[in-house]
């Protein structure tokens, strides 16, 4: 795992200044503690941090080049089937100076050119400057696991593991894009391709870029296709499948010439990964888990059940509300406003993480694949509600609902969720579904607004963002669609950009089974009502791993990996919040009203709602503000 970043100046006698790539590299320390390289031809230069996990020597170092230097590349990622690519690659004729992944990357761009990302099985990020063509081709993973961002202006293009590199060149402007910050407030994260900048973009998933004599050209080379489904005649078939591509899977990311271990939420992802290291590795496999003091975001009973029964070397930590200190390090790290609060107990898990292993294991993308979360269930049930007359719905129903289970404002308590479901059915299913992924919704973002910011944005709708993806996709059944959604939006920038970031804070290379290409193209062939059968979601993983996993695991409920924010915000954080949000800094940046910031508090305060998410949106904004537009927070 490591960190990259380049740029070349389109005038070939405007050579690319050897200080700046140096500051750009020095930047990504913490992606690559391990090794630092650059490599400059002419106009272009490219710089490498490197975190070793795979060939330890020096024969791994980057920037790496072919035999003739005719190729030079930076990679970011781990390549799980290059040893059965490199022994196809000497079989050629090719001739390997090292035993990493990078090389076989090289040799099969010799072979291919960028056909080579279609025999790749991994995560990655990677630059390779071609000699003799003066192109630079630049691609990342399938899923989205790893990084990448870049400018491109008529003068130059630039790219980077993460916006803070780019921001090394004085050149760089540091304007503020408003309709991404607009889509922050709905997300809680900017979706891709946008930054919080206006010049500066993100490469999506499973697209590459060509550069040569100026030109840009973006393509995508691959997309999960939920259209050709897999028959078989037996339930059992299906199992067997499944157990074979994740056991493969595991097996693929258990390579390392590092200390390995797995995060272990007790959740049945993790668990399922655990429990499948345990069967493939020799040794009592190294897990982490994190809690909270409040029961109803703690999950470590559930880990140290997991953990007993595969006898794990367990260890554990539980987060406090002074954990808010890593507030200015999430910030700097995170590079834009990113208000998954999760992030604060990835980052804990990752420290606690690195102290005893370099590569861990973890269970992203079961949920997106498999169909794990509420609101799948949540529009099953909206679909059987709507046959229920309106008259009924409205008149009796709803009333009565409200009548037995009063409001609770709590985030996750069952009236509020109960009520945001009601409320929601008279909608059109897909923007039924968008409005349950929403924090801000338009009518509270505009009662928010400054006049002036208002205009600002104009007519302009986040929500539009994730409608074109449901457009965009094929299926026939709408739970795939939803699955291609999230594929495609939630996981790779909000989940996935977590879990890298939090990790790469702390130098620990996080790997994901789930995210195994092979395995997300296997779930999306497998019929709907294997993934959600009645109100059971992931139900073939859970039929896969019966007899496996203890029932307390299978069959308990979703937690999620929340933060206590609701509670935090009203005891020992409630003068943080007055003091970032009702500031004079915050007001005066033309976004919010002050009646409108002072509302949101009280209402939370009071408990007449539960606006913590939203109030930590909003924390997380001012404080990327003051960190990199003001310069005046230090990480």
């Amino acid at each position: 795992m490591c960190g990259i970043c380049g740029k070349i100046n389109f005038n070939p006698d405007s050579y690319v200044e050897p200080d700046l790539i140096n500051k750009m590299t020095s930047s990504l320390y913490h992606r690559g503690p391990d090794d630092y390289g650059t490599f400059f031809d002419k106009n272009i230069g490219l710089g490498h941090r490197r975190l070793k996990v795979i060939d330890l020597s020096t024969a791994g170092n980057q920037p790496m080049c072919n035999e003739d230097r005719t190729i030079w590349i930076i990679f970011n990622g781990e390549i799980y089937n290059f040893q059965e690519l490199r022994t196809s690659l000497i079989r050629k004729g090719h001739l390997f100076k090292s035993k990493t992944d990078t090389e076989v990357i090289i040799h099969l761009y010799e072979d291919e050119g960028v056909s080579c990302l279609n025999y790749f099985r991994g995560m990655f990020a990677l630059a390779i400057w071609d000699v003799p063509l003066r192109r630079l081709f630049l691609a990342r993973d399938r899923l989205g696991k790893k990084p990448l961002v870049y400018l491109y202006n008529k003068d130059s293009f630039a790219f980077a593991s993460e916006i803070k590199s780019l921001l090394c060149d004085p050149e760089v402007k540091k304007d503020v894009d408003y309709r991404a910050l607009h889509n922050y407030l709905t997300y809680q994260y900017i979706p891709s391709p946008s930054t919080i900048f206006k010049d500066i973009k993100k490469l999506p998933p499973a697209h590459y870029i060509l550069l040569k004599d100026g030109k840009m050209e973006l393509k995508r080379y691959w997309q999960v296709n939920f259209q050709d489904k897999l028959i078989y005649k037996k339930e059992e078939e299906y199992k067997e499948h499944l157990l074979q591509i994740f056991e493969e899977a595991v097996r693929l990311r258990m390579l390392s010439d590092v200390p390995l271990g797995a995060f272990l939420s007790g959740g049945i992802d993790s668990s399922a990964t655990v429990a499948m290291m345990s069967k493939l590795g020799g040794n009592p496999v190294k897990t982490f888990s994190i809690g909270f003091s409040e029961s109803e975001y703690n999950e470590l009973e559930y880990a140290r059940i997991v953990a007993g029964l595969y006898k794990t070397d367990h260890e554990e930590f539980v987060v406090k509300p002074d954990a808010i200190s890593i507030l200015p390090k999430l910030i700097w790290h995170y590079n834009e406003p990113y208000a998954d609060s999760s992030a604060i107990p990835s980052y804990y898990v990752s420290k606690l993480t690195r102290d005893k292993v370099t590569v861990a294991l973890n269970g992203d993308g079961g949920d997106e694949s498999f169909a794990g979360y509420e609101r799948y269930i949540a529009d099953r049930l909206a679909n059987i509600y709507q046959y229920v007359p309106s008259i009924f719905r409205e008149g009796i129903i709803k009333k009565l609902a409200y009548l037995i289970f009063p409001f609770n404002p709590q985030y996750k308590s069952f009236s509020r969720r109960l009520r945001r479901f009601l409320e929601s059915i008279p909608e059109e299913k897909k923007r039924r579904y968008v409005h349950w992924l929403c924090f801000f919704n338009n009518s509270e973002k505009n009662e928010l607004y400054q006049d002036e910011f208002k205009r600002k944005i104009g007519i302009y709708d986040s929500v539009d963002l994730t409608l074109k993806l449901f457009q965009e996709c094929r299926a026939s059944s709408f739970l795939d669609k939803t699955l291609f959604v999230d594929l495609n939006s939630y996981l790779p920038d909000d989940l996935l950009v977590k879990i890298d970031i939090a990790s790469m804070a702390h130098s620990l290379e996080t790997r994901s089974p789930f995210l195994d290409h092979k395995l997300v193209e296997f779930a999306a062939s497998l019929p709907p009502s294997l993934k959600l059968k009645g109100l059971n979601g992931k139900y073939l993983l859970k039929k896969a791993f019966s007899g496996i996993l203890p029932e307390k695991i299978l069959k308990r409920k979703k937690m999620g990996f929340g933060v206590p924010l609701d509670y935090w915000f009203r005891c020992e954080l409630k003068e943080f919040i007055h003091d970032i949000l009702l500031g004079k800094r915050f007001i005066e940046r033309g976004y919010f009203k002050k009646e409108g910031i002072e509302k949101l508090i009280r209402e939370h305060l009071v408990r007449d709602a539960d606006h913590s998410y939203k109030i930590w949106a909003l924390v997380v904004l001012e404080l990327w503000h003051q960190m990199f537009i003001d310069g005046v927070l230090k990480h």
